[in-house]
């Protein structure tokens, strides 16, 4: 039995982009990786979360859309309410295994800093306090913020599912939304006395926009060159930024101070315009470069990645605490036979996961046939 859904209508370029992403938040987590330095936000001003947020509003929009024009509004709204529960129970089951395991690292292993990095050291001073803010997701350690994120956004796109119907009135409400965080700050308030670190008033402008992109893409122009070349100009403009003016403060400092406001504001709470405006370029130039039925996606190089992406969910939480093992592992001993372990051991471990929970959902069910892919316009790649 093929572990790999490729049922009729899917896409998996969106399997495929979003097990990369898994795979990027695996090297982005841990401190001393080398291939922490080849993943997205190395190379463009935006990084795997905003490819994993982009990427579950298309899978939203595809999955909850249907269901509400095949039973209505009602049906649609209870199973995006469920996959909710779903995210909240998973990201409690998570806090409690990554305390556990950060906290009993620190006391064997006498570095009191984990608990100061992770921010977990408040569960000394208010222990009940926090378990209490903890499943009312307003106190969020480092590296436990994106599944708070995607609850709010999953409840917000509940409400807003007739919408999809929509589309352009859901764009411009979505649009207005975002800008009232960027004029004014606004954000769920967190514990610990500041906001979420990823504001879901904002973020939620981007999941809707990928809801639109599959449930109610908009017609392609027929001209797409201007849109290339703007794409390929704003991640050059992120590379230059990334790889110039941030390690040049001297160049920052000889521009002109609308320039310097702009790039020195450029923030990942509140979703900066910078950051939004990549992810689209990327999206925009990956859905032209690769089609959907290329052969390559089939392979067994693509497997793997195409597998994590249709099992994110596991492997997400999985891959935070296999982060934290290779942490240790690099602190111990940071040499190259780690980097091959930590990495290594990671992948293997994380394909582990995804293929047995593609197990579990799949037993007893007949063997799927591969069939060719029908996908939106918008994402169809034929030039012009």
């Amino acid at each position: 039995m093929s572990l790999i859904r490729s049922s009729r209508g899917r896409d998996l370029r969106v399997d495929f982009f979003r097990g990369l992403a898994l795979w990027w938040i695996y090297t982005d987590h841990i401190p001393g990786d080398v291939l922490g330095d080849y993943s997205l936000r190395n190379f463009a001003m935006c990084d795997a979360t905003e490819v994993f947020v982009l990427l579950a509003g298309f899978g939203a929009g595809l999955a909850y859309g249907s269901v509400m024009d095949r039973q209505g509004y009602l049906y649609a709204a209870a199973d995006t309410l469920r996959r909710t529960w779903t995210l909240y129970i998973a990201h409690i089951f998570l806090f409690v295994v990554y305390t556990a395991q950060v906290a009993y690292s620190a006391a064997a292993l006498d570095r009191v800093f984990y608990l100061e990095e992770t921010r977990l050291d408040v569960l000394a001073e208010a222990p009940y306090r926090a378990m209490l803010e903890a499943l009312l997701l307003r106190f969020q350690p480092n590296l436990l913020n994106i599944l708070p994120l995607y609850v709010a956004l999953l409840l917000m796109f509940a409400i807003a599912l007739p919408l999809l119907r929509k589309p352009m009135l859901l764009f411009f409400t979505s649009f207005a939304g975002y800008l009232l965080v960027r004029a004014t700050g606004i954000n769920m308030t967190a514990w610990t006395g500041e906001g979420w670190y990823f504001n879901p008033f904002a973020w939620q402008f981007l999941f809707m926009i990928g809801a639109i992109l599959s449930y109610a893409p908009p017609q392609m122009p027929r001209t797409r060159w201007p849109i290339d070349v703007a794409s390929v100009l704003i991640l050059l403009a992120g590379i230059v930024v990334i790889w110039v003016i941030d390690t040049h403060p001297r160049i920052l400092a000889a521009m002109p101070l609308p320039v310097i406001r702009f790039v020195i504001t450029e923030d990942k709470t509140g979703l900066h315009p910078f950051r939004l405006l990549s992810i689209l370029s990327l999206a925009w130039l990956t859905a032209r470069s690769v089609p959907a039925d290329t052969d390559w996606l089939h392979s067994r190089l693509a497997a793997p990645l195409v597998l994590l992406g249709q099992n994110s969910l596991p492997v997400f939480c999985s891959g935070i605490f296999f982060g934290f093992i290779a942490r240790l592992g690099l602190e111990a001993r940071e040499n190259a036979a780690m980097q091959i372990a930590v990495n290594l051991g990671g992948a293997l471990a994380m394909v582990a996961v995804a293929g047995i929970t593609a197990w579990y959902r799949g037993k007893g069910r007949a063997p799927a046939q591969r069939q060719p892919v029908t996908l939106p316009a918008v994402v169809r790649t034929d030039t012009g």
